[in-house]
């Protein structure tokens, strides 16, 4: 455990605050619609796929990095389990969110990955793509749903995880590579986020 004060973060990494939280049942759901034009589909991914979709909803604005190392190999393998299910939302021909349920544990479910791009925040479809999240994951024989974000993923996530009937159960340090400076994201990605290049 870490004693008080402050901590020197290496030059090319990334320091970030993890809290992970967690429900045992199945809460009360809050309405939601999908917004017009807009369909909840299951998707069985390819590389691809899944790629872009990675980037387009989490890489670019909020540095969703631990991906982006996998070989086509390791991907590959992820995406086939049939015990990991995955969802979006397609608007106008195109799909602009990730919904991933990993039911790897026994009598569990976690929330791997959840967001949407920049076409439908604001919409009303997180509320409806979290509800179906949370029916999906709670029509399996499980006792504990879970997720965990991180101080540079988005500001309103925790809170949003909080209203939709998760609690903080933990808090970690993490400290990894910044993948702008190992090359998996443009140095423009997670403009939020600054950056200290070794020298």
């Amino acid at each position: 455990m870490l004693e008080n004060g402050f901590y020197d973060v290496a030059p090319g990494k990334l320091a970030m605050i993890v809290t992970h939280l967690e429900m045992g049942q199945k809460p009360a759901l809050r309405p939601a619609q999908l917004p017009d034009g807009v369909t909840f589909r299951p998707v069985s991914p390819d590389l691809a796929w899944y790629r872009d979709i990675f980037r387009r909803v989490g890489s670019l604005e909020w540095l969703w990095f631990s991906r982006l190392g996998l070989s086509d190999a390791q991907l590959a393998d992820l995406l086939a389990n049939p015990k990991i299910a995955f969802f979006t939302l397609q608007k106008d021909g195109r799909d602009e969110a990730l919904l991933e349920l990993d039911f790897r544990e026994t009598g569990a479910c976690e929330l791997a990955f959840f967001g949407l791009t920049r076409a439908l925040i604001g919409t009303g479809a997180g509320r409806f793509l979290m509800n179906q999240a949370i029916d999906l994951a709670w029509s399996r024989p499980i006792g504990r749903f879970h997720v965990h974000t991180c101080t540079i993923d988005s500001p309103a996530a925790l809170a949003f995880y909080q209203r939709s009937g998760f609690t903080p159960i933990r808090q970690q340090v993490e400290i990894a590579d910044d993948p702008r400076l190992i090359g998996d994201l443009p140095r423009s990605a997670g403009p939020h986020v600054p950056m200290f290049p070794p020298d």
